[in-house]
């Protein structure tokens, strides 16, 4: 069961980059896990609720997955809601990677941390303007597949083009930490089992 206090642990486990957004949503991030205890649930606006995504690299480690979100008009790593049946945030994570864009994540290699971000989603006709409290996770792809999505733009990217692609800090500074860790640049990296 994924609660407050096991993504607590998670979330605190995480030593990011000397970047200032990344110390602030990890904050950020820790004041809501206080404030409640349904940090899931996907109809909790205020502040918002907790979300998992996935830096997928290519077998080759040399491209990353990305989605082409249309609401918010921007190219972004796969992930979303966390469902009441996940095992945890990586299993959510890696469930919304191959829904989004059908590509299967290689189960030999575990997910591991690799970003936390929290942004604002604007509001709709469905929802009011609401935050994210997303955690982040490296995962290998199988095999050279070709991303599918019935609703959604997907493509493998050079991390060189990610600027390109109109990706922000934290997805560039997670793709860059999935990388290193590929090269063992990482000492301590939070691995999550499945």
């Amino acid at each position: 069961m994924i609660d407050a206090a096991s993504i607590r642990t998670l979330v605190s486990s995480f030593r990011p980059d000397q970047v200032e957004r990344s110390h602030r949503s990890i904050a950020r991030f820790l004041e809501f896990l206080r404030s409640t205890d349904q940090p899931i649930a996907r109809t909790n606006y205020q502040p918002g609720h907790v979300t998992a995504s996935g830096i997928v690299l290519s077998p080759d480690r040399e491209r990353v997955l990305l989605v082409y979100h249309h609401r918010l008009r921007r190219w972004l790593q796969p992930g979303g809601h966390v469902e009441p049946g996940d095992q945890n945030l990586a299993a959510a994570a890696g469930r919304e990677v191959r829904e989004e864009t059908a590509v299967i994540v290689d189960p030999s290699v575990p997910p591991v941390l690799v970003g936390i971000d929290v942004h604002e989603i604007p509001d709709s006709r469905q929802e009011p303007a609401h935050l994210h409290f997303d955690a982040v996770f490296r995962f290998l792809a199988l095999d050279g597949q070709e991303p599918a999505s019935d609703a959604l733009r997907a493509a493998w990217c050079p991390p060189d083009w990610l600027e390109e692609f109109g990706a922000d800090e934290p997805l560039v500074g997670a793709a860059r930490r999935a990388r290193q860790l590929e090269r063992g640049g990482r000492r301590r990296e939070t691995s999550v089992g499945w």
